[in-house]
């Protein structure tokens, strides 16, 4: 399969995603660490592609969405943003809101 397909696949074939360096329990850098916890803490479950595990994903995921860093958050098959945004979007409330949706969808 194709790396833009299987990037597809799991965009699509997950509610919230986060493409990230390391893990949420053990991330590799700040960035990542901080978005996975802003996930994390609006207690919905998401799923996770370490990047560093995965060369093509790691240089093919920036081409996927035209974003050219890491971490890159996914709800809904939608590119919500990187750190800041998620960040931004976690103390207004809404990224709480956008994943409690998105969880009760799937």
């Amino acid at each position: 399969m194709d790396v833009l397909d299987r990037i597809k696949e799991q965009v699509e074939g997950n509610a919230i995603v986060i493409y990230m360096k390391g893990s949420p329990q053990l991330p590799a850098c700040g960035f990542s660490s901080r978005a996975a916890q802003a996930l994390g803490a609006c207690g919905v479950e998401f799923a996770y592609v370490n990047v560093l595990e995965d060369p093509e994903i790691f240089e093919n995921l920036p081409r996927y969405a035209d974003w050219p860093t890491f971490p890159q958050i996914y709800i809904n098959g939608e590119l919500v943003g990187g750190c800041d945004i998620t960040l931004e979007l976690y103390q207004s409330g809404e990224l709480k809101k956008m994943m409690e949706e998105a969880s009760a969808k799937a």
